[in-house]
């Protein structure tokens, strides 16, 4: 049995899909086992069993992981998450589970200049310690984050940044949640850590202009420099501290180093990763 974490957030959802389409058995845990279900199409509650559980709360995930072998563990950025994946990994080590597929980060260092990515490393660490196999997939930027800004470029036409003319690594959480479903059913894979991209990177000049092709009007990206963007994160967008702060983290991350695509999910899958294209030509009204 494989027990999913983070059932009801984007990258869990998808590897949920990614199993069900393969016809595995496979247990979702949520704080809102019944909205969860709900919110399941019929294909994938088929081969899913809902079961309540709170990551804050390790007694609920020891019941939760009762019988269960494989662990895939996808938690939201936030300043509880090391907390609560720790736990997590002691619920499954005490449950007898054998494979721990972790969702991480690029650049999980303990010097990091990322903190949420210091925080991937400890979690890490506990678990390579522990002896258990574990999986680690490294995803860059989510296509889906993308949407945050629609409104913004919908009502203005303009993206703010603090990248110049670097370029990101952006991959479809689709495609995280067919390569987690790989490691967790092709046994050949456990053990190794991979990083995940799309086929392209892009500068926010690059993807201002396509997004002005898509949409057919002028998009501007307006580099705030990192002060400037996380003043306008809080004030403007409404982000709390913490978050406004690894944005600004993680787009001077790409300053410094230069990130590339990786063949990594074409070399295991067979195929092409999604497109940026494609996926952005899928939610054009909502920047329009």
């Amino acid at each position: 049995m494989i027990v999913v974490m983070g059932a009801a957030g984007a990258t869990g959802g998808a590897a949920l899909h990614a199993l069900a389409a393969l016809g595995v058995q496979s247990r979702a845990l949520s704080r809102d086992p019944d909205g969860l279900a709900a919110a399941l199409d019929g294909p994938t509650l088929a081969t899913t069993r809902v079961v309540g559980a709170d990551a804050a709360d390790p007694g609920s995930l020891r019941a939760a992981f009762e019988g269960a072998e494989q662990l895939f563990l996808t938690m939201a950025n936030s300043p509880v998450q090391v907390r609560y994946e720790l736990n997590a990994v002691e619920a499954a080590l005490e449950s007898g589970i054998r494979h721990v597929v972790k969702i991480s980060a690029p650049a999980a260092e303990p010097d990091s200049p990322v903190v949420i990515s210091r925080g991937h490393h400890l979690i890490e660490e506990r678990l390579r310690a522990s002896g258990i196999t574990t999986t680690v997939l490294r995803p860059y930027a989510f296509m889906q984050k993308l949407l945050l800004l629609a409104p913004g470029i919908a009502a203005a036409g303009v993206l703010p940044g603090a990248m110049g003319v670097a370029r990101c690594n952006y991959v479809d959480v689709r495609d995280i949640g067919e390569f987690a479903a790989a490691t967790l059913t092709r046994p050949e894979l456990a053990g190794g850590t991979y990083p995940l991209t799309g086929g392209r990177a892009y500068s926010y000049p690059e993807l201002t202009e396509l997004l002005g092709e898509l949409i057919g009007r002028e998009v501007r990206y307006l580099d705030l420099g990192p002060d400037g963007l996380r003043d306008h994160l809080v004030g403007r967008a409404g982000m709390p501290e913490w978050l406004a702060a690894h944005v600004v983290e993680i787009q001077r991350l790409a300053v410094e180093r230069e990130e590339r695509p990786d063949g990594t999910f074409e070399r295991v899958t067979g195929r092409a990763s999604r497109t940026l294209e494609a996926f952005l030509g899928e939610h054009l009204p909502l920047f329009r």
